[in-house]
Protein backbone atom coordinates (compact mmCIF):
# COMPACT_ATOMS: atom_id res chain seq x y z
CA UNK A 1 0.00 0.00 0.00
CA UNK A 2 1.45 3.53 -1.00
CA UNK A 3 1.41 5.82 1.98
CA UNK A 4 -0.10 9.34 1.36
CA UNK A 5 3.19 11.18 1.78
CA UNK A 6 4.23 10.09 -1.41
CA UNK A 7 1.59 10.89 -3.72
CA UNK A 8 0.81 14.63 -5.03
CA UNK A 9 -2.86 14.68 -6.49
CA UNK A 10 -3.50 17.30 -8.48
CA UNK A 11 -6.15 19.94 -7.17
CA UNK A 12 -8.79 19.15 -9.86
CA UNK A 13 -8.77 15.61 -9.06
CA UNK A 14 -8.49 15.98 -5.19
CA UNK A 15 -11.76 17.78 -5.80
CA UNK A 16 -13.63 16.07 -7.53
CA UNK A 17 -12.54 12.44 -4.93
CA UNK A 18 -13.54 14.73 -2.05
CA UNK A 19 -17.25 15.68 -3.51
CA UNK A 20 -17.81 11.89 -4.83
CA UNK A 21 -17.42 12.73 -8.54
CA UNK A 22 -16.41 10.73 -11.39
CA UNK A 23 -12.53 10.06 -11.93
CA UNK A 24 -11.02 7.95 -14.22
CA UNK A 25 -7.64 7.27 -14.35
CA UNK A 26 -4.61 6.87 -17.21
CA UNK A 27 -1.66 5.09 -17.51
CA UNK A 28 1.44 6.83 -18.80
CA UNK A 29 3.41 4.33 -20.78
CA UNK A 30 1.54 5.05 -24.00
CA UNK A 31 2.95 8.71 -23.76
CA UNK A 32 6.65 7.22 -23.00
CA UNK A 33 6.47 4.31 -24.84
CA UNK A 34 2.90 4.17 -27.31
CA UNK A 35 4.52 6.30 -30.32
CA UNK A 36 6.71 9.50 -30.84
CA UNK A 37 6.75 12.84 -30.09
CA UNK A 38 4.19 14.88 -30.68
CA UNK A 39 1.54 11.77 -31.74
CA UNK A 40 2.10 10.57 -28.36
CA UNK A 41 1.13 14.48 -26.51
CA UNK A 42 -2.18 14.85 -29.29
CA UNK A 43 -3.21 11.10 -27.84
CA UNK A 44 -2.91 11.82 -23.97
CA UNK A 45 -4.62 15.44 -25.08
CA UNK A 46 -7.42 13.41 -27.15
CA UNK A 47 -7.56 11.09 -24.01
CA UNK A 48 -8.47 13.82 -21.17
CA UNK A 49 -10.64 15.38 -23.48
CA UNK A 50 -12.98 12.20 -23.96
CA UNK A 51 -12.97 12.03 -20.08
CA UNK A 52 -13.84 15.46 -19.89
CA UNK A 53 -16.35 15.09 -22.68
CA UNK A 54 -18.39 12.62 -20.88
CA UNK A 55 -18.35 14.76 -17.67
CA UNK A 56 -15.68 12.93 -15.39
CA UNK A 57 -12.39 14.44 -14.45
CA UNK A 58 -9.06 12.33 -16.09
CA UNK A 59 -6.21 11.49 -13.61
CA UNK A 60 -3.14 10.45 -16.20
CA UNK A 61 -0.47 9.12 -13.25
CA UNK A 62 2.75 9.67 -13.88
CA UNK A 63 6.16 9.43 -11.43
CA UNK A 64 8.36 12.72 -10.93
CA UNK A 65 10.13 14.71 -8.50
CA UNK A 66 9.82 11.98 -6.19
CA UNK A 67 6.00 12.04 -5.95
CA UNK A 68 3.70 9.99 -7.67
CA UNK A 69 1.23 12.52 -9.41
CA UNK A 70 -2.01 11.32 -9.88
CA UNK A 71 -2.87 13.98 -11.96
CA UNK A 72 -0.95 16.02 -14.79
CA UNK A 73 -1.03 19.70 -15.98
CA UNK A 74 -0.36 20.60 -19.61
CA UNK A 75 3.47 21.41 -18.72
CA UNK A 76 3.66 17.92 -17.24
CA UNK A 77 1.91 16.23 -20.26
CA UNK A 78 4.29 18.07 -22.79
CA UNK A 79 7.46 17.18 -20.49
CA UNK A 80 6.63 13.81 -20.26
CA UNK A 81 5.85 12.74 -23.73
CA UNK A 82 9.15 14.49 -25.11
CA UNK A 83 10.74 12.71 -22.73
CA UNK A 84 9.59 9.48 -24.88
CA UNK A 85 11.56 6.51 -24.35
CA UNK A 86 14.06 7.43 -22.75
CA UNK A 87 11.27 7.66 -19.24
CA UNK A 88 11.28 4.06 -17.30
CA UNK A 89 8.64 2.07 -17.63
CA UNK A 90 6.99 1.80 -13.81
CA UNK A 91 5.94 -1.61 -12.54
CA UNK A 92 5.38 -2.58 -8.47
CA UNK A 93 9.19 -3.62 -8.49
CA UNK A 94 10.32 -0.12 -9.68
CA UNK A 95 8.74 2.60 -7.96
CA UNK A 96 10.81 2.80 -4.96
CA UNK A 97 14.15 3.35 -7.44
CA UNK A 98 12.06 5.95 -9.61
CA UNK A 99 10.67 7.79 -6.81
CA UNK A 100 14.09 7.79 -4.78
CA UNK A 101 15.55 9.08 -8.17
CA UNK A 102 13.16 12.07 -8.30
CA UNK A 103 13.42 11.35 -12.61
CA UNK A 104 10.42 10.82 -14.67
CA UNK A 105 8.36 7.14 -14.38
CA UNK A 106 5.70 6.13 -16.60
CA UNK A 107 3.29 3.46 -15.31
CA UNK A 108 2.19 -0.05 -16.64
CA UNK A 109 -1.14 -0.71 -15.79
CA UNK A 110 -0.06 -2.29 -12.58
CA UNK A 111 1.34 0.80 -11.41
CA UNK A 112 -1.35 2.72 -12.16
CA UNK A 113 -3.98 0.52 -9.91
CA UNK A 114 -1.78 0.79 -7.42
CA UNK A 115 -1.41 4.69 -7.67
CA UNK A 116 -4.99 4.49 -8.56
CA UNK A 117 -5.78 2.86 -5.41
CA UNK A 118 -4.06 4.75 -3.35
CA UNK A 119 -5.85 7.93 -4.05
CA UNK A 120 -9.19 6.51 -4.36
CA UNK A 121 -9.85 6.19 -7.84
CA UNK A 122 -12.11 3.16 -8.89
CA UNK A 123 -11.90 3.12 -12.34
CA UNK A 124 -9.02 2.54 -14.92
CA UNK A 125 -8.94 2.53 -18.59
CA UNK A 126 -6.35 1.22 -21.00
CA UNK A 127 -5.66 -0.66 -24.26
CA UNK A 128 -5.05 -3.74 -23.15
CA UNK A 129 -3.85 -5.51 -20.43
CA UNK A 130 -0.37 -7.71 -20.33
CA UNK A 131 -0.40 -11.55 -19.79
CA UNK A 132 1.68 -14.93 -19.84
CA UNK A 133 3.55 -14.42 -22.69
CA UNK A 134 3.92 -17.39 -25.21
CA UNK A 135 6.42 -19.88 -24.44
CA UNK A 136 6.34 -18.75 -20.76
CA UNK A 137 6.10 -22.10 -19.66
CA UNK A 138 10.38 -22.31 -20.33
CA UNK A 139 11.19 -18.71 -19.30
CA UNK A 140 8.31 -18.03 -16.82
CA UNK A 141 7.20 -14.40 -18.54
CA UNK A 142 4.17 -13.65 -16.67
CA UNK A 143 3.34 -9.97 -16.75
CA UNK A 144 2.69 -8.37 -13.58
CA UNK A 145 -0.59 -6.85 -14.44
CA UNK A 146 -1.85 -10.07 -13.58
CA UNK A 147 -0.75 -10.63 -10.02
CA UNK A 148 -1.99 -6.81 -9.74
CA UNK A 149 -5.47 -6.96 -10.76
CA UNK A 150 -5.68 -10.11 -8.18
CA UNK A 151 -4.84 -7.69 -5.17
CA UNK A 152 -5.75 -3.70 -6.14
CA UNK A 153 -9.22 -2.92 -5.57
CA UNK A 154 -9.86 -0.72 -8.80
CA UNK A 155 -11.87 -1.82 -12.09
CA UNK A 156 -9.65 -2.17 -15.80
CA UNK A 157 -11.56 -1.11 -18.83
CA UNK A 158 -9.70 -2.81 -21.77
CA UNK A 159 -9.85 -4.43 -24.90
CA UNK A 160 -8.68 -7.75 -23.09
CA UNK A 161 -4.90 -8.58 -23.24
CA UNK A 162 -2.47 -7.97 -26.00
CA UNK A 163 -2.88 -10.69 -28.76
CA UNK A 164 1.16 -10.77 -28.75
CA UNK A 165 0.57 -13.09 -25.90
CA UNK A 166 -0.62 -16.55 -24.32
CA UNK A 167 -4.49 -15.68 -24.30
CA UNK A 168 -6.04 -19.04 -22.78
CA UNK A 169 -2.95 -19.38 -20.17
CA UNK A 170 -3.61 -15.47 -19.28
CA UNK A 171 -7.22 -16.59 -17.98
CA UNK A 172 -6.22 -19.32 -16.28
CA UNK A 173 -4.28 -16.75 -14.25
CA UNK A 174 -7.03 -14.57 -14.17
CA UNK A 175 -9.23 -16.94 -12.51
CA UNK A 176 -6.64 -18.59 -10.25
CA UNK A 177 -6.08 -14.92 -9.26
CA UNK A 178 -9.81 -14.37 -8.45
CA UNK A 179 -10.44 -11.67 -11.11
CA UNK A 180 -13.75 -11.04 -12.70
CA UNK A 181 -13.92 -10.44 -16.17
CA UNK A 182 -17.09 -8.76 -17.19
CA UNK A 183 -17.75 -8.12 -20.93
CA UNK A 184 -19.48 -5.14 -22.49
CA UNK A 185 -21.50 -6.05 -25.19
CA UNK A 186 -19.66 -9.30 -25.62
CA UNK A 187 -19.81 -12.60 -24.74
CA UNK A 188 -15.77 -13.65 -25.71
CA UNK A 189 -12.47 -12.27 -24.63
CA UNK A 190 -11.40 -9.80 -26.71
CA UNK A 191 -7.91 -10.13 -28.56
CA UNK A 192 -7.01 -6.76 -28.32
CA UNK A 193 -6.59 -5.80 -32.06
CA UNK A 194 -9.26 -8.41 -33.27
CA UNK A 195 -12.97 -8.46 -31.74
CA UNK A 196 -13.03 -12.12 -30.48
CA UNK A 197 -10.45 -14.71 -29.12
CA UNK A 198 -12.79 -16.92 -29.10
CA UNK A 199 -12.70 -17.81 -25.62
CA UNK A 200 -16.02 -17.83 -23.24
CA UNK A 201 -16.89 -14.76 -20.73
CA UNK A 202 -19.51 -15.63 -18.33
CA UNK A 203 -20.86 -12.38 -17.24
CA UNK A 204 -21.95 -10.03 -20.52
CA UNK A 205 -23.74 -6.67 -19.91
CA UNK A 206 -25.46 -4.49 -22.05
CA UNK A 207 -26.96 -1.78 -19.75
CA UNK A 208 -24.61 0.81 -17.72
CA UNK A 209 -26.74 0.79 -14.74
CA UNK A 210 -26.27 -3.16 -14.43
CA UNK A 211 -22.68 -2.79 -15.17
CA UNK A 212 -21.88 0.02 -12.41
CA UNK A 213 -24.28 -2.03 -9.62
CA UNK A 214 -21.92 -4.78 -10.12
CA UNK A 215 -18.93 -2.97 -9.81
CA UNK A 216 -19.91 -1.55 -7.18
CA UNK A 217 -20.97 -4.95 -5.52
CA UNK A 218 -17.48 -6.32 -6.28
CA UNK A 219 -16.54 -3.42 -4.45
CA UNK A 220 -18.43 -3.24 -1.56
CA UNK A 221 -17.68 -6.67 -0.67
CA UNK A 222 -13.91 -4.98 0.54
CA UNK A 223 -10.59 -6.00 0.12
CA UNK A 224 -11.53 -8.16 -2.91
CA UNK A 225 -8.94 -7.55 -5.32
CA UNK A 226 -9.50 -5.84 -9.36
CA UNK A 227 -12.20 -6.50 -11.82
CA UNK A 228 -11.71 -6.28 -15.76
CA UNK A 229 -14.16 -5.10 -18.24
CA UNK A 230 -13.64 -6.18 -20.97
CA UNK A 231 -14.61 -3.61 -24.28
CA UNK A 232 -13.60 -5.00 -27.87
CA UNK A 233 -12.38 -3.15 -30.71
CA UNK A 234 -15.13 -1.07 -32.53
CA UNK A 235 -15.31 -3.09 -35.73
CA UNK A 236 -14.75 -0.48 -38.20
CA UNK A 237 -10.97 -0.65 -36.75
CA UNK A 238 -10.93 -4.53 -35.67
CA UNK A 239 -8.06 -6.58 -37.79
CA UNK A 240 -8.69 -9.74 -39.93
CA UNK A 241 -7.79 -12.46 -37.64
CA UNK A 242 -5.78 -14.54 -40.49
CA UNK A 243 -3.52 -10.95 -41.32
CA UNK A 244 -2.98 -10.70 -37.29
CA UNK A 245 -1.76 -13.87 -36.83
CA UNK A 246 0.51 -13.83 -39.81
CA UNK A 247 1.99 -10.77 -38.82
CA UNK A 248 2.48 -11.45 -34.80
CA UNK A 249 3.85 -14.97 -36.02
CA UNK A 250 6.94 -12.66 -38.13
CA UNK A 251 6.88 -10.10 -35.05
CA UNK A 252 7.96 -12.85 -32.86
CA UNK A 253 10.19 -14.45 -35.28
CA UNK A 254 12.20 -11.10 -35.66
CA UNK A 255 12.10 -10.76 -31.56
CA UNK A 256 14.11 -14.31 -31.13
CA UNK A 257 16.95 -13.38 -33.36
CA UNK A 258 17.32 -10.05 -31.80
CA UNK A 259 17.45 -11.32 -28.75
CA UNK A 260 14.65 -8.94 -27.35
CA UNK A 261 13.08 -10.50 -24.19
CA UNK A 262 11.33 -9.10 -20.54
CA UNK A 263 10.05 -5.60 -20.42
CA UNK A 264 11.22 -4.93 -23.51
CA UNK A 265 9.28 -7.47 -25.65
CA UNK A 266 6.02 -5.69 -25.39
CA UNK A 267 6.84 -2.67 -27.31
CA UNK A 268 9.27 -4.21 -29.41
CA UNK A 269 6.34 -6.64 -30.78
CA UNK A 270 4.06 -3.89 -30.95
CA UNK A 271 6.48 -1.87 -32.71
CA UNK A 272 6.85 -4.40 -35.17
CA UNK A 273 2.91 -4.99 -35.82
CA UNK A 274 2.79 -1.23 -36.93
CA UNK A 275 5.45 -1.76 -39.45
CA UNK A 276 4.00 -4.82 -40.91
CA UNK A 277 0.62 -4.23 -41.22
CA UNK A 278 1.44 -0.55 -42.41
CA UNK A 279 -0.15 1.21 -39.58
CA UNK A 280 -3.25 -0.49 -39.01
CA UNK A 281 -2.57 -1.68 -35.69
CA UNK A 282 -1.60 1.43 -35.26
CA UNK A 283 -4.79 2.60 -35.82
CA UNK A 284 -6.65 0.04 -33.94
CA UNK A 285 -4.87 0.48 -30.79
CA UNK A 286 -5.92 4.06 -31.18
CA UNK A 287 -9.45 3.52 -31.67
CA UNK A 288 -9.48 0.75 -28.41
CA UNK A 289 -8.05 2.59 -26.37
CA UNK A 290 -10.38 5.65 -27.06
CA UNK A 291 -13.52 3.42 -26.68
CA UNK A 292 -11.98 2.36 -23.46
CA UNK A 293 -11.45 5.69 -22.23
CA UNK A 294 -14.86 6.53 -23.38
CA UNK A 295 -16.89 3.59 -21.47
CA UNK A 296 -14.74 4.22 -18.45
CA UNK A 297 -15.48 7.43 -17.97
CA UNK A 298 -19.38 6.84 -19.00
CA UNK A 299 -19.54 4.34 -16.11
CA UNK A 300 -17.41 6.41 -13.64
CA UNK A 301 -20.30 9.16 -14.16
CA UNK A 302 -23.53 6.84 -13.74
CA UNK A 303 -21.86 4.88 -10.53
CA UNK A 304 -20.90 8.65 -9.37
CA UNK A 305 -24.48 9.47 -10.48
CA UNK A 306 -25.75 6.64 -7.56
CA UNK A 307 -23.11 7.80 -5.02
CA UNK A 308 -21.57 4.70 -5.51
CA UNK A 309 -18.01 7.07 -5.70
CA UNK A 310 -18.34 8.54 -2.22
CA UNK A 311 -14.77 7.82 -0.57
Amino acid sequence: MIVGNFLDIQSEVQDALSEGRAVVALESTIISHGMPWPDNLACAQRLEGIVRERGAVPATIALHNGKIKIGLNGDDLEALARSGKSVRKVSRRDFAAVLAGGTWGATTVAATMMAAQAAGIRLFATGGIGGVHRGAEDDFDVSADLMELGRTNVAVVCAGAKSILDLPKTLEVLETQGVPIWGWQCDTFPSFFTQSSGLTIEDRFDDLSALASCVQAHFSMGGNGGALIANPVPSEKALDKADEARWIEKALADAALAGVTGKAATPYLLGKLVELSGGRTLEANLALVENNVDLAARLAVTMASSGSLSR
